[in-house]
């Protein structure tokens, strides 16, 4: 019998890790490496449309600022600088998160123990790279949770959100039906990766992605709430309505009822 399972995004989902985490780390890594770059909070928010940290990096690479900052021109010398630039970023972005500067969001720790003491599995399905993803999940949920969750992160697969393809992997990995998951996200790429891999999804909006479109959603709440701050229900196109806390039955509600 397959048990059914929450397979949860990192960034924006796990902690609000874009805004005090992968944003200052790009702009310290630009700095170290010398570019006439920082990216502000509304420079920030495009570039989070962009699936990968690498691919975010790439998004400078105009022949212009090639030309004007002395990088390489050929794709095989680009490539090594970008993997060479992102290596940096992530080691920042891990003391970041052990700093404790990243705190988890509300009603992450509930479910996930929630979860795991009712059978449930658990998973991240997430385009940052795994070390950066084991980072906050250990912080988040604490070394014992982080070590039920099956982990795929980075570039395992070819195409990223919002391409199912890491969505497909899990499923494929977990031995899983899409009817056995549960996907919880923040942002419209997000959506779009696990509504094309078939998933029903809950959204839970972050900082940059309060606006986006959500559409193939289950459920749309500002968090997963705790009793300190309490979820507030944006959308519920399959007609789960939670309260202040969104429970285990909830999630099960969500899995049981159509897709819409």
């Amino acid at each position: 019998m397959t048990v059914p399972t929450l397979i949860f995004d990192c960034d924006g989902v796990l902690a609000d890790t874009e805004r005090y985490g992968h944003l200052p780390a790009f702009n310290q890594t630009f700095e170290e490496l010398g570019l006439p770059v920082r990216w502000s909070d509304d420079d920030y928010r495009e570039k989070v449309l962009i699936g990968g940290g690498k691919e975010r990096m790439a998004s400078l690479l105009t022949p212009e600022f090639v030309a004007a900052n002395g990088l390489p021109e050929d794709e095989d010398g680009r490539r090594a600088m970008l993997a060479d630039w992102h290596k940096r970023k992530t080691t920042i972005y891990t003391a970041l998160v052990a700093s404790g500067a990243l705190p988890g969001r509300p009603g992450i720790r509930r479910i996930v123990a929630e979860a795991d003491a009712s059978g449930w599995g658990l998973a991240v399905a997430s385009t940052s790279a795994e070390p950066s993803v084991l980072a906050v999940l250990e912080h988040v949920v604490g070394s014992e949770l982080a070590g039920r969750f099956a982990v795929f992160a980075g570039d395992i697969v070819a195409h990223k959100k919002p391409a199912p393809d890491i969505y497909l992997l899990a499923l494929d990995q977990l031995d899983i039906s899409a009817d056995d998951g549960v996907v919880i996200e923040d942002s419209g790429n997000g959506v779009r990766a696990a509504v094309g891999a078939g998933l029903r999804t809950v959204v839970t909006v972050s900082a940059y992605t309060a606006d986006e479109d959500f559409t193939g959603a289950s459920l749309v709440v500002s968090s997963l709430g705790d009793p300190d701050e309490p979820a507030r229900v944006i959308d519920a196109p399959a007609g789960v309505r939670p309260g202040p806390l969104v429970t285990l039955d909830d999630l099960a509600a969500v899995l049981a009822a159509p897709r819409p």
